[in-house]
């Protein structure tokens, strides 16, 4: 369904998409509904390794934080 709030947020996100995969879920699929009976509210929200980051709205650099901690563990 359109998600302007997640629209808004992948735009923000554009510049660092070479570093990280995107994986959108549709939570209102009933495949995810334990993600919606958690999130119904706070759209969009974003886990980055499986460790949830952040929600409602990007905070760039707390992304951009925690995509370096990431990224230094794999080298």
């Amino acid at each position: 369904k359109p998600c302007p709030l997640c629209d808004e947020a992948k735009e923000v996100l554009e510049p660092y998409r070479r570093r990280f995969i995107l994986q959108e879920v549709d939570i209102t699929l009933p495949e995810n509904s334990a993600w919606y009976d958690k999130y119904k509210y706070d759209i969009p929200v974003f886990h980055l390794n499986g460790k949830f980051i952040m929600k409602h709205q990007v905070d760039i650099q707390k992304f951009k934080d925690e995509l370096m901690k990431l990224e230094l563990q794999t080298d």
